[in-house]
């Protein structure tokens, strides 16, 4: 294959700054870097660069919860972000945030060309808004009764329970999970970006080459769909950028996250002489980029991607490759099995490049999702890298250092050595295809055929014997020889690792010297470069990751865990029969029921008590929508004095329990009661 050198710009989807790292997202992290130091350990220009992804609702409620500013947080968690990337060795050429001003810069220009374009368009939609906190909501911040299967607390957009996809305002019961309140349908202007204009370039990049066949297969589904224009604003109060020349209108969250990849690398041009972003972001740039990412998000990066690049008069990907999803022992992460481990439990566990290594092991370059099985997560590394690779050198290293002054001999025998050299196209055709899987299997099936020639000299016998020393001294040179080709082969995976051997070694394991002579270079003495996994250890991981779900658990209100509904509110004081005789309790038919302008609590309901006809005003406006009430039946209190209120007279009350906010429940009788019988 070419070797000519290339200039290329690799990204890995942005991290988002309200959470820490887990082992799922690192899958794509190790995937990306694997590629990328691939691509430096032949010489070529290569740049990796990520941000974390600062913006949206979901970060400005989170800082508020915690009693700072959104800054604050995302600068908090970008530090521990930074930590998590490097102790994996993750090796960015620059780490950045979508919220600077480098990427404030880049999407209002990209912004103002597309709407100078006429790619920009504007309506009036209606949307939920929580009428307490004074903000619309995202789907995700709506929850309800699904439509479907009714089971309760489901999101706006999806039930988890019977995997139902709707619209938020088919919700049953909504309410807003940021106040509890009942959402309510408001108005408001907004921005959207036509992508129904570009469904002729889009066709053509769907049949470019540049996506994996089963991702262009599914966006050609939004195709049969008729594509339709992105919103691509919000309203106020919402943590991101303005909109240019629209105070009160900010850029969606998905918007400018794309963008931060131009933002991270602008600001890497910014502090090197060396690099021009022009020269990789030109529309006719000869350059190359790729972006690595979950198979969650191909929308984004598949159709609204290119077509905002494409409108903004800026060069389009080179290619996006997605992956699939990380499982762990066969089954979605849990919290509950202890198998929602985060970055940071298994680096105070085990060593990163043996997570390093299994994921490539196991990584293709299709979709498919990966499977971290624990049990053969251990087996694996110490079969290949402890009883196969390190092995290699720490059962040769010492004959030569305490028999032959450290020093290597000439080789005579190079068949092995040519046996080796001979697969290197191949695995390097496997990393630049991510192949790494088959690259993986390639490299190990090295290391058996070198353990085995070990294995058959025996050099442990034959330094015994006086008379064959030259030969042991052959043997082992050819181990260090073949273990130096190997570890070069794995550099891009265990970059730890191929450092301790380079100062084993005294040499720098390059692609260009795999046939470097080593006659009578010196090495040093060898120490331990791995260890085993030991089970311990992974179910320390389990039991950590337990323990961090329930610590989390106990930082809920005490009352929330142990208290009984007594105890939260204790009995009142005891009253005769005759106090109860004088409430009159009758079944009421709810035969109207509507929302009341400006009031936030209130529902106005008309009860017919089965021949009279009462007003009740009822603060369970958090809780019920009114078209859900109309027809039930209920209890009420039918005898007490009306009350003047401020939106009119309140001719009883409803019975209800619960603590307010979404958790109130009316009393509903059974079947077969009739409006206006007393409750006994």
């Amino acid at each position: 294959m070419t070797n000519s050198q290339r200039k290329i710009l690799v990204t890995s989807a942005l991290p988002y700054a309200n959470g820490p790292i887990h082992l799922g997202h690192m899958l794509e992290y190790i995937q990306t870097d694997i590629w990328s130091r691939y691509q430096k350990l032949r010489g070529h220009e290569c740049h990796y660069i990520c941000a974390d992804d600062a913006h949206g609702t979901p970060i400005m409620l989170k800082a508020q919860q915690m009693g700072i500013t959104p800054e604050e947080m995302i600068a908090q968690v970008q530090k521990e972000h930074e930590q998590d990337f490097a102790d994996f060795n993750i090796q960015f050429d620059n780490f950045h945030s979508t919220h600077s001003d480098e990427n404030r810069e880049l999407a209002s220009d990209i912004y103002l060309k597309l709407r100078d374009g006429g790619y920009i368009k504007t309506k009036t939609i209606s949307q939920l808004y929580d009428p307490e906190k004074e903000m619309f909501l995202p789907d995700r911040f709506v929850k309800g009764t699904c439509p479907k299967c009714k089971s309760e607390d489901q999101y706006g957009d999806n039930c988890d329970n019977c995997g139902a996809t709707y619209s938020t305002t088919d919700l049953i019961n909504p309410y807003s999970v940021v106040s509890g309140a009942t959402p309510v349908m408001k108005d408001s202007e907004h921005f959207f970006f036509d992508l129904p204009a570009f469904e002729t370039m889009l066709g053509e990049w769907l049949s470019s080459g540049s996506l994996q066949p089963e991702i262009a297969n599914k966006l050609r589904e939004w195709f049969d769909q008729g594509l339709q224009q992105w919103d691509i604003s919000r309203d106020a109060p919402y943590f991101g950028f303005e909109i240019p020349e629209q105070p009160g209108k900010f850029f969606y969250v998905w918007l400018d996250a794309p963008i931060g990849y131009m933002g991270s690398f602008k600001n890497l041009c910014d502090k090197r002489d060396d690099l021009n972003f022009d020269e990789y972001w030109n529309k006719d740039s000869s350059t190359e980029l790729y972006h690595f990412i979950g198979k969650d998000i191909v929308n984004f990066h598949g159709l609204f991607w290119p077509a905002m690049l494409d409108g903004a008069g800026v060069r389009k990907p080179t290619s996006v490759f997605a992956h699939g999803y990380v499982t762990v022992n066969g089954a979605k992460m849990s919290k509950s099995k202890g198998t929602f481990i985060k970055a940071r439990t298994y680096l105070d566990n085990l060593n990163p490049e043996y997570l390093r290594y299994y994921y490539a092991a196991k990584l293709n370059s299709r979709v498919d999702d990966l499977d971290l099985n624990l049990e053969d997560f251990a087996q694996r590394v110490n079969s290949d890298l402890v009883g196969k690779l390190v092995n290699l050198a720490s059962r040769t290293a010492g004959f030569i250092s305490k028999r032959f002054e450290g020093k290597l001999a000439k080789i005579n025998d190079m068949s092995l050595t040519e046996a080796f050299l001979a697969k290197q196209d191949l695995i390097a055709d496997l990393y630049e295809t991510r192949e790494f899987g088959k690259a993986m299997r390639e490299i190990m099936a090295l290391a058996d055929m070198a353990n085995a020639y070990v294995a058959d000299a025996a050099p442990w016998q034959l330094i015994k014997d006086e008379a064959k020393q030259e030969e042991a001294h052959q043997v082992c040179s050819n181990a260090l020889n073949l273990f130096r080709i190997l570890v070069t082969y794995l550099k891009p995976v265990l970059p730890q690792l191929a450092e301790k051997v380079e100062s084993f070694l005294q040499l720098t394991l390059t692609w260009d010297n795999l046939n470097q002579d080593l006659a009578g270079h010196e090495i040093a003495k060898f120490k331990a470069l791995m260890q085993r996994i030991e089970m311990k250890s992974i179910e320390a991981i389990i039991e950590a990751s337990t323990e961090n779900l329930q610590v989390a658990e106990t930082k809920a209100p005490k009352a929330e865990q142990v208290q009984t509904e007594l105890e939260k509110e204790p009995l009142a004081p005891e009253i005769t029969f005759d106090d109860f005789a004088k409430v009159d309790l009758r079944i009421a038919l709810i035969a109207k029921a509507e929302h009341i302008e400006k009031a936030n609590k209130l529902l106005r309901l008309e009860l017919d008590l089965g021949g009279e006809t009462k007003q009740v005003f009822a603060g369970i406006k958090s809780a019920y929508a009114p078209e859900d009430l109309i027809g039930k039946h209920t209890v009420m209190v039918a005898n007490l004095a009306p009350r003047k209120m401020k939106f009119g007279e309140s001719e009883g009350m409803v019975l209800a329990a619960g603590p307010g906010g979404k958790d109130i429940w009316i009393l509903e009788p059974h079947a077969g009661a009739k409006p206006g019988m007393r409750v006994m």
